[in-house]
């Protein structure tokens, strides 16, 4: 069993279930598979997914209070939405890019079979309120990263581990807070699942950081300043406090970074 060509299928499959299912599985078994030089060929397009949600433009997903059943089943759903590109980005990063150590290919099996946990219990919760995912409308922007960055490992890991996902470590505490002012059962169950996303997330953050490190001292580039310009190039967005400053030390961001990501901030 070839470790990237089935990490391709994983991404290739429609069904979310089936492709959580494919994400722990290969995970579970990625030490007794073969690891070749070369990237399989992939089928066009990529990724798999299902026919639904309807995929919009963000500023077409409306946003709801949580506080009504309706409105948390929507952000349930966005979450869940977050959760299945998640699968999709770190499958993606395990088939695609040649010329790494297969420590890198492990991390990123390890990434997905976290993200598929985490979408599993997203759409059981979701279930509990009368909706599957798909009910929703979503939009597309971090597989839109992930495009833009097909070609370019170095930003890859710059742009989407830790620029995109890290923003869910500043964005958790403050969902989970609405949610707890929400205080019924099903979004306290919810503020549960969060705290295991949150902790998983940090442990995925730290990973995007050690390779775009990797990458960085491999190249010859100081990481700070070429975050800068792969931000630039790739017009990733601009992240705006407040800041998990304790959640995004943990996840290895050194003093510095936190530093520019302020002052950034403060400039825009």
């Amino acid at each position: 069993m070839e470790l990237r060509q089935q990490a391709l299928q994983a991404l290739c499959a429609t069904d979310p279930r089936e492709k959580a299912e494919l994400a722990r599985a290969l995970h579970a078994r990625a030490a007794q598979c073969t690891l070749v030089p070369h990237a399989p060929t992939p089928p066009a397009p990529l990724p798999g997914r299902p026919a639904r949600p309807r995929l919009v433009h963000p500023a077409r997903v409306p946003h709801r209070s949580p506080a009504r059943a309706e409105g948390l089943a929507a952000l349930l759903h966005a979450i869940a939405h977050i959760e299945f590109n998640a699968i999709n980005l770190a499958l993606d990063a395990a088939w695609r890019f040649e010329g790494m150590p297969r420590a890198f290919h492990e991390d990123w099996l390890r990434v997905a079979a976290e993200e598929a946990f985490h979408f599993t219990l997203l759409a059981d919760h979701l279930a509990t309120l009368g909706h599957a995912y798909g009910d929703f409308d979503a939009h597309d922007g971090l597989w839109s990263m992930c495009e833009k960055t097909a070609g370019d490992i170095v930003a890859r890991m710059a742009l989407v581990p830790r620029t995109l996902e890290a923003r869910g470590l500043d964005a958790t505490p403050q969902i989970q807070a609405k949610l707890r002012q929400a205080g019924t059962p099903a979004a306290l169950r919810a503020v549960e699942i969060l705290d295991v996303i949150l902790r998983d997330e940090v442990g995925h953050v730290a990973i995007g950081n050690h390779w775009y490190r990797f990458l960085c001292a491999r190249d010859g580039l100081d990481p700070i300043a070429h975050y800068g310009v792969l931000v630039g190039r790739y017009a990733a967005p601009r992240l705006h406090p407040p800041f998990n400053e304790e959640a995004r030390r943990q996840a290895g961001f050194t003093p510095e970074e936190l530093a520019w990501l302020a002052a950034g901030a403060a400039r825009s």
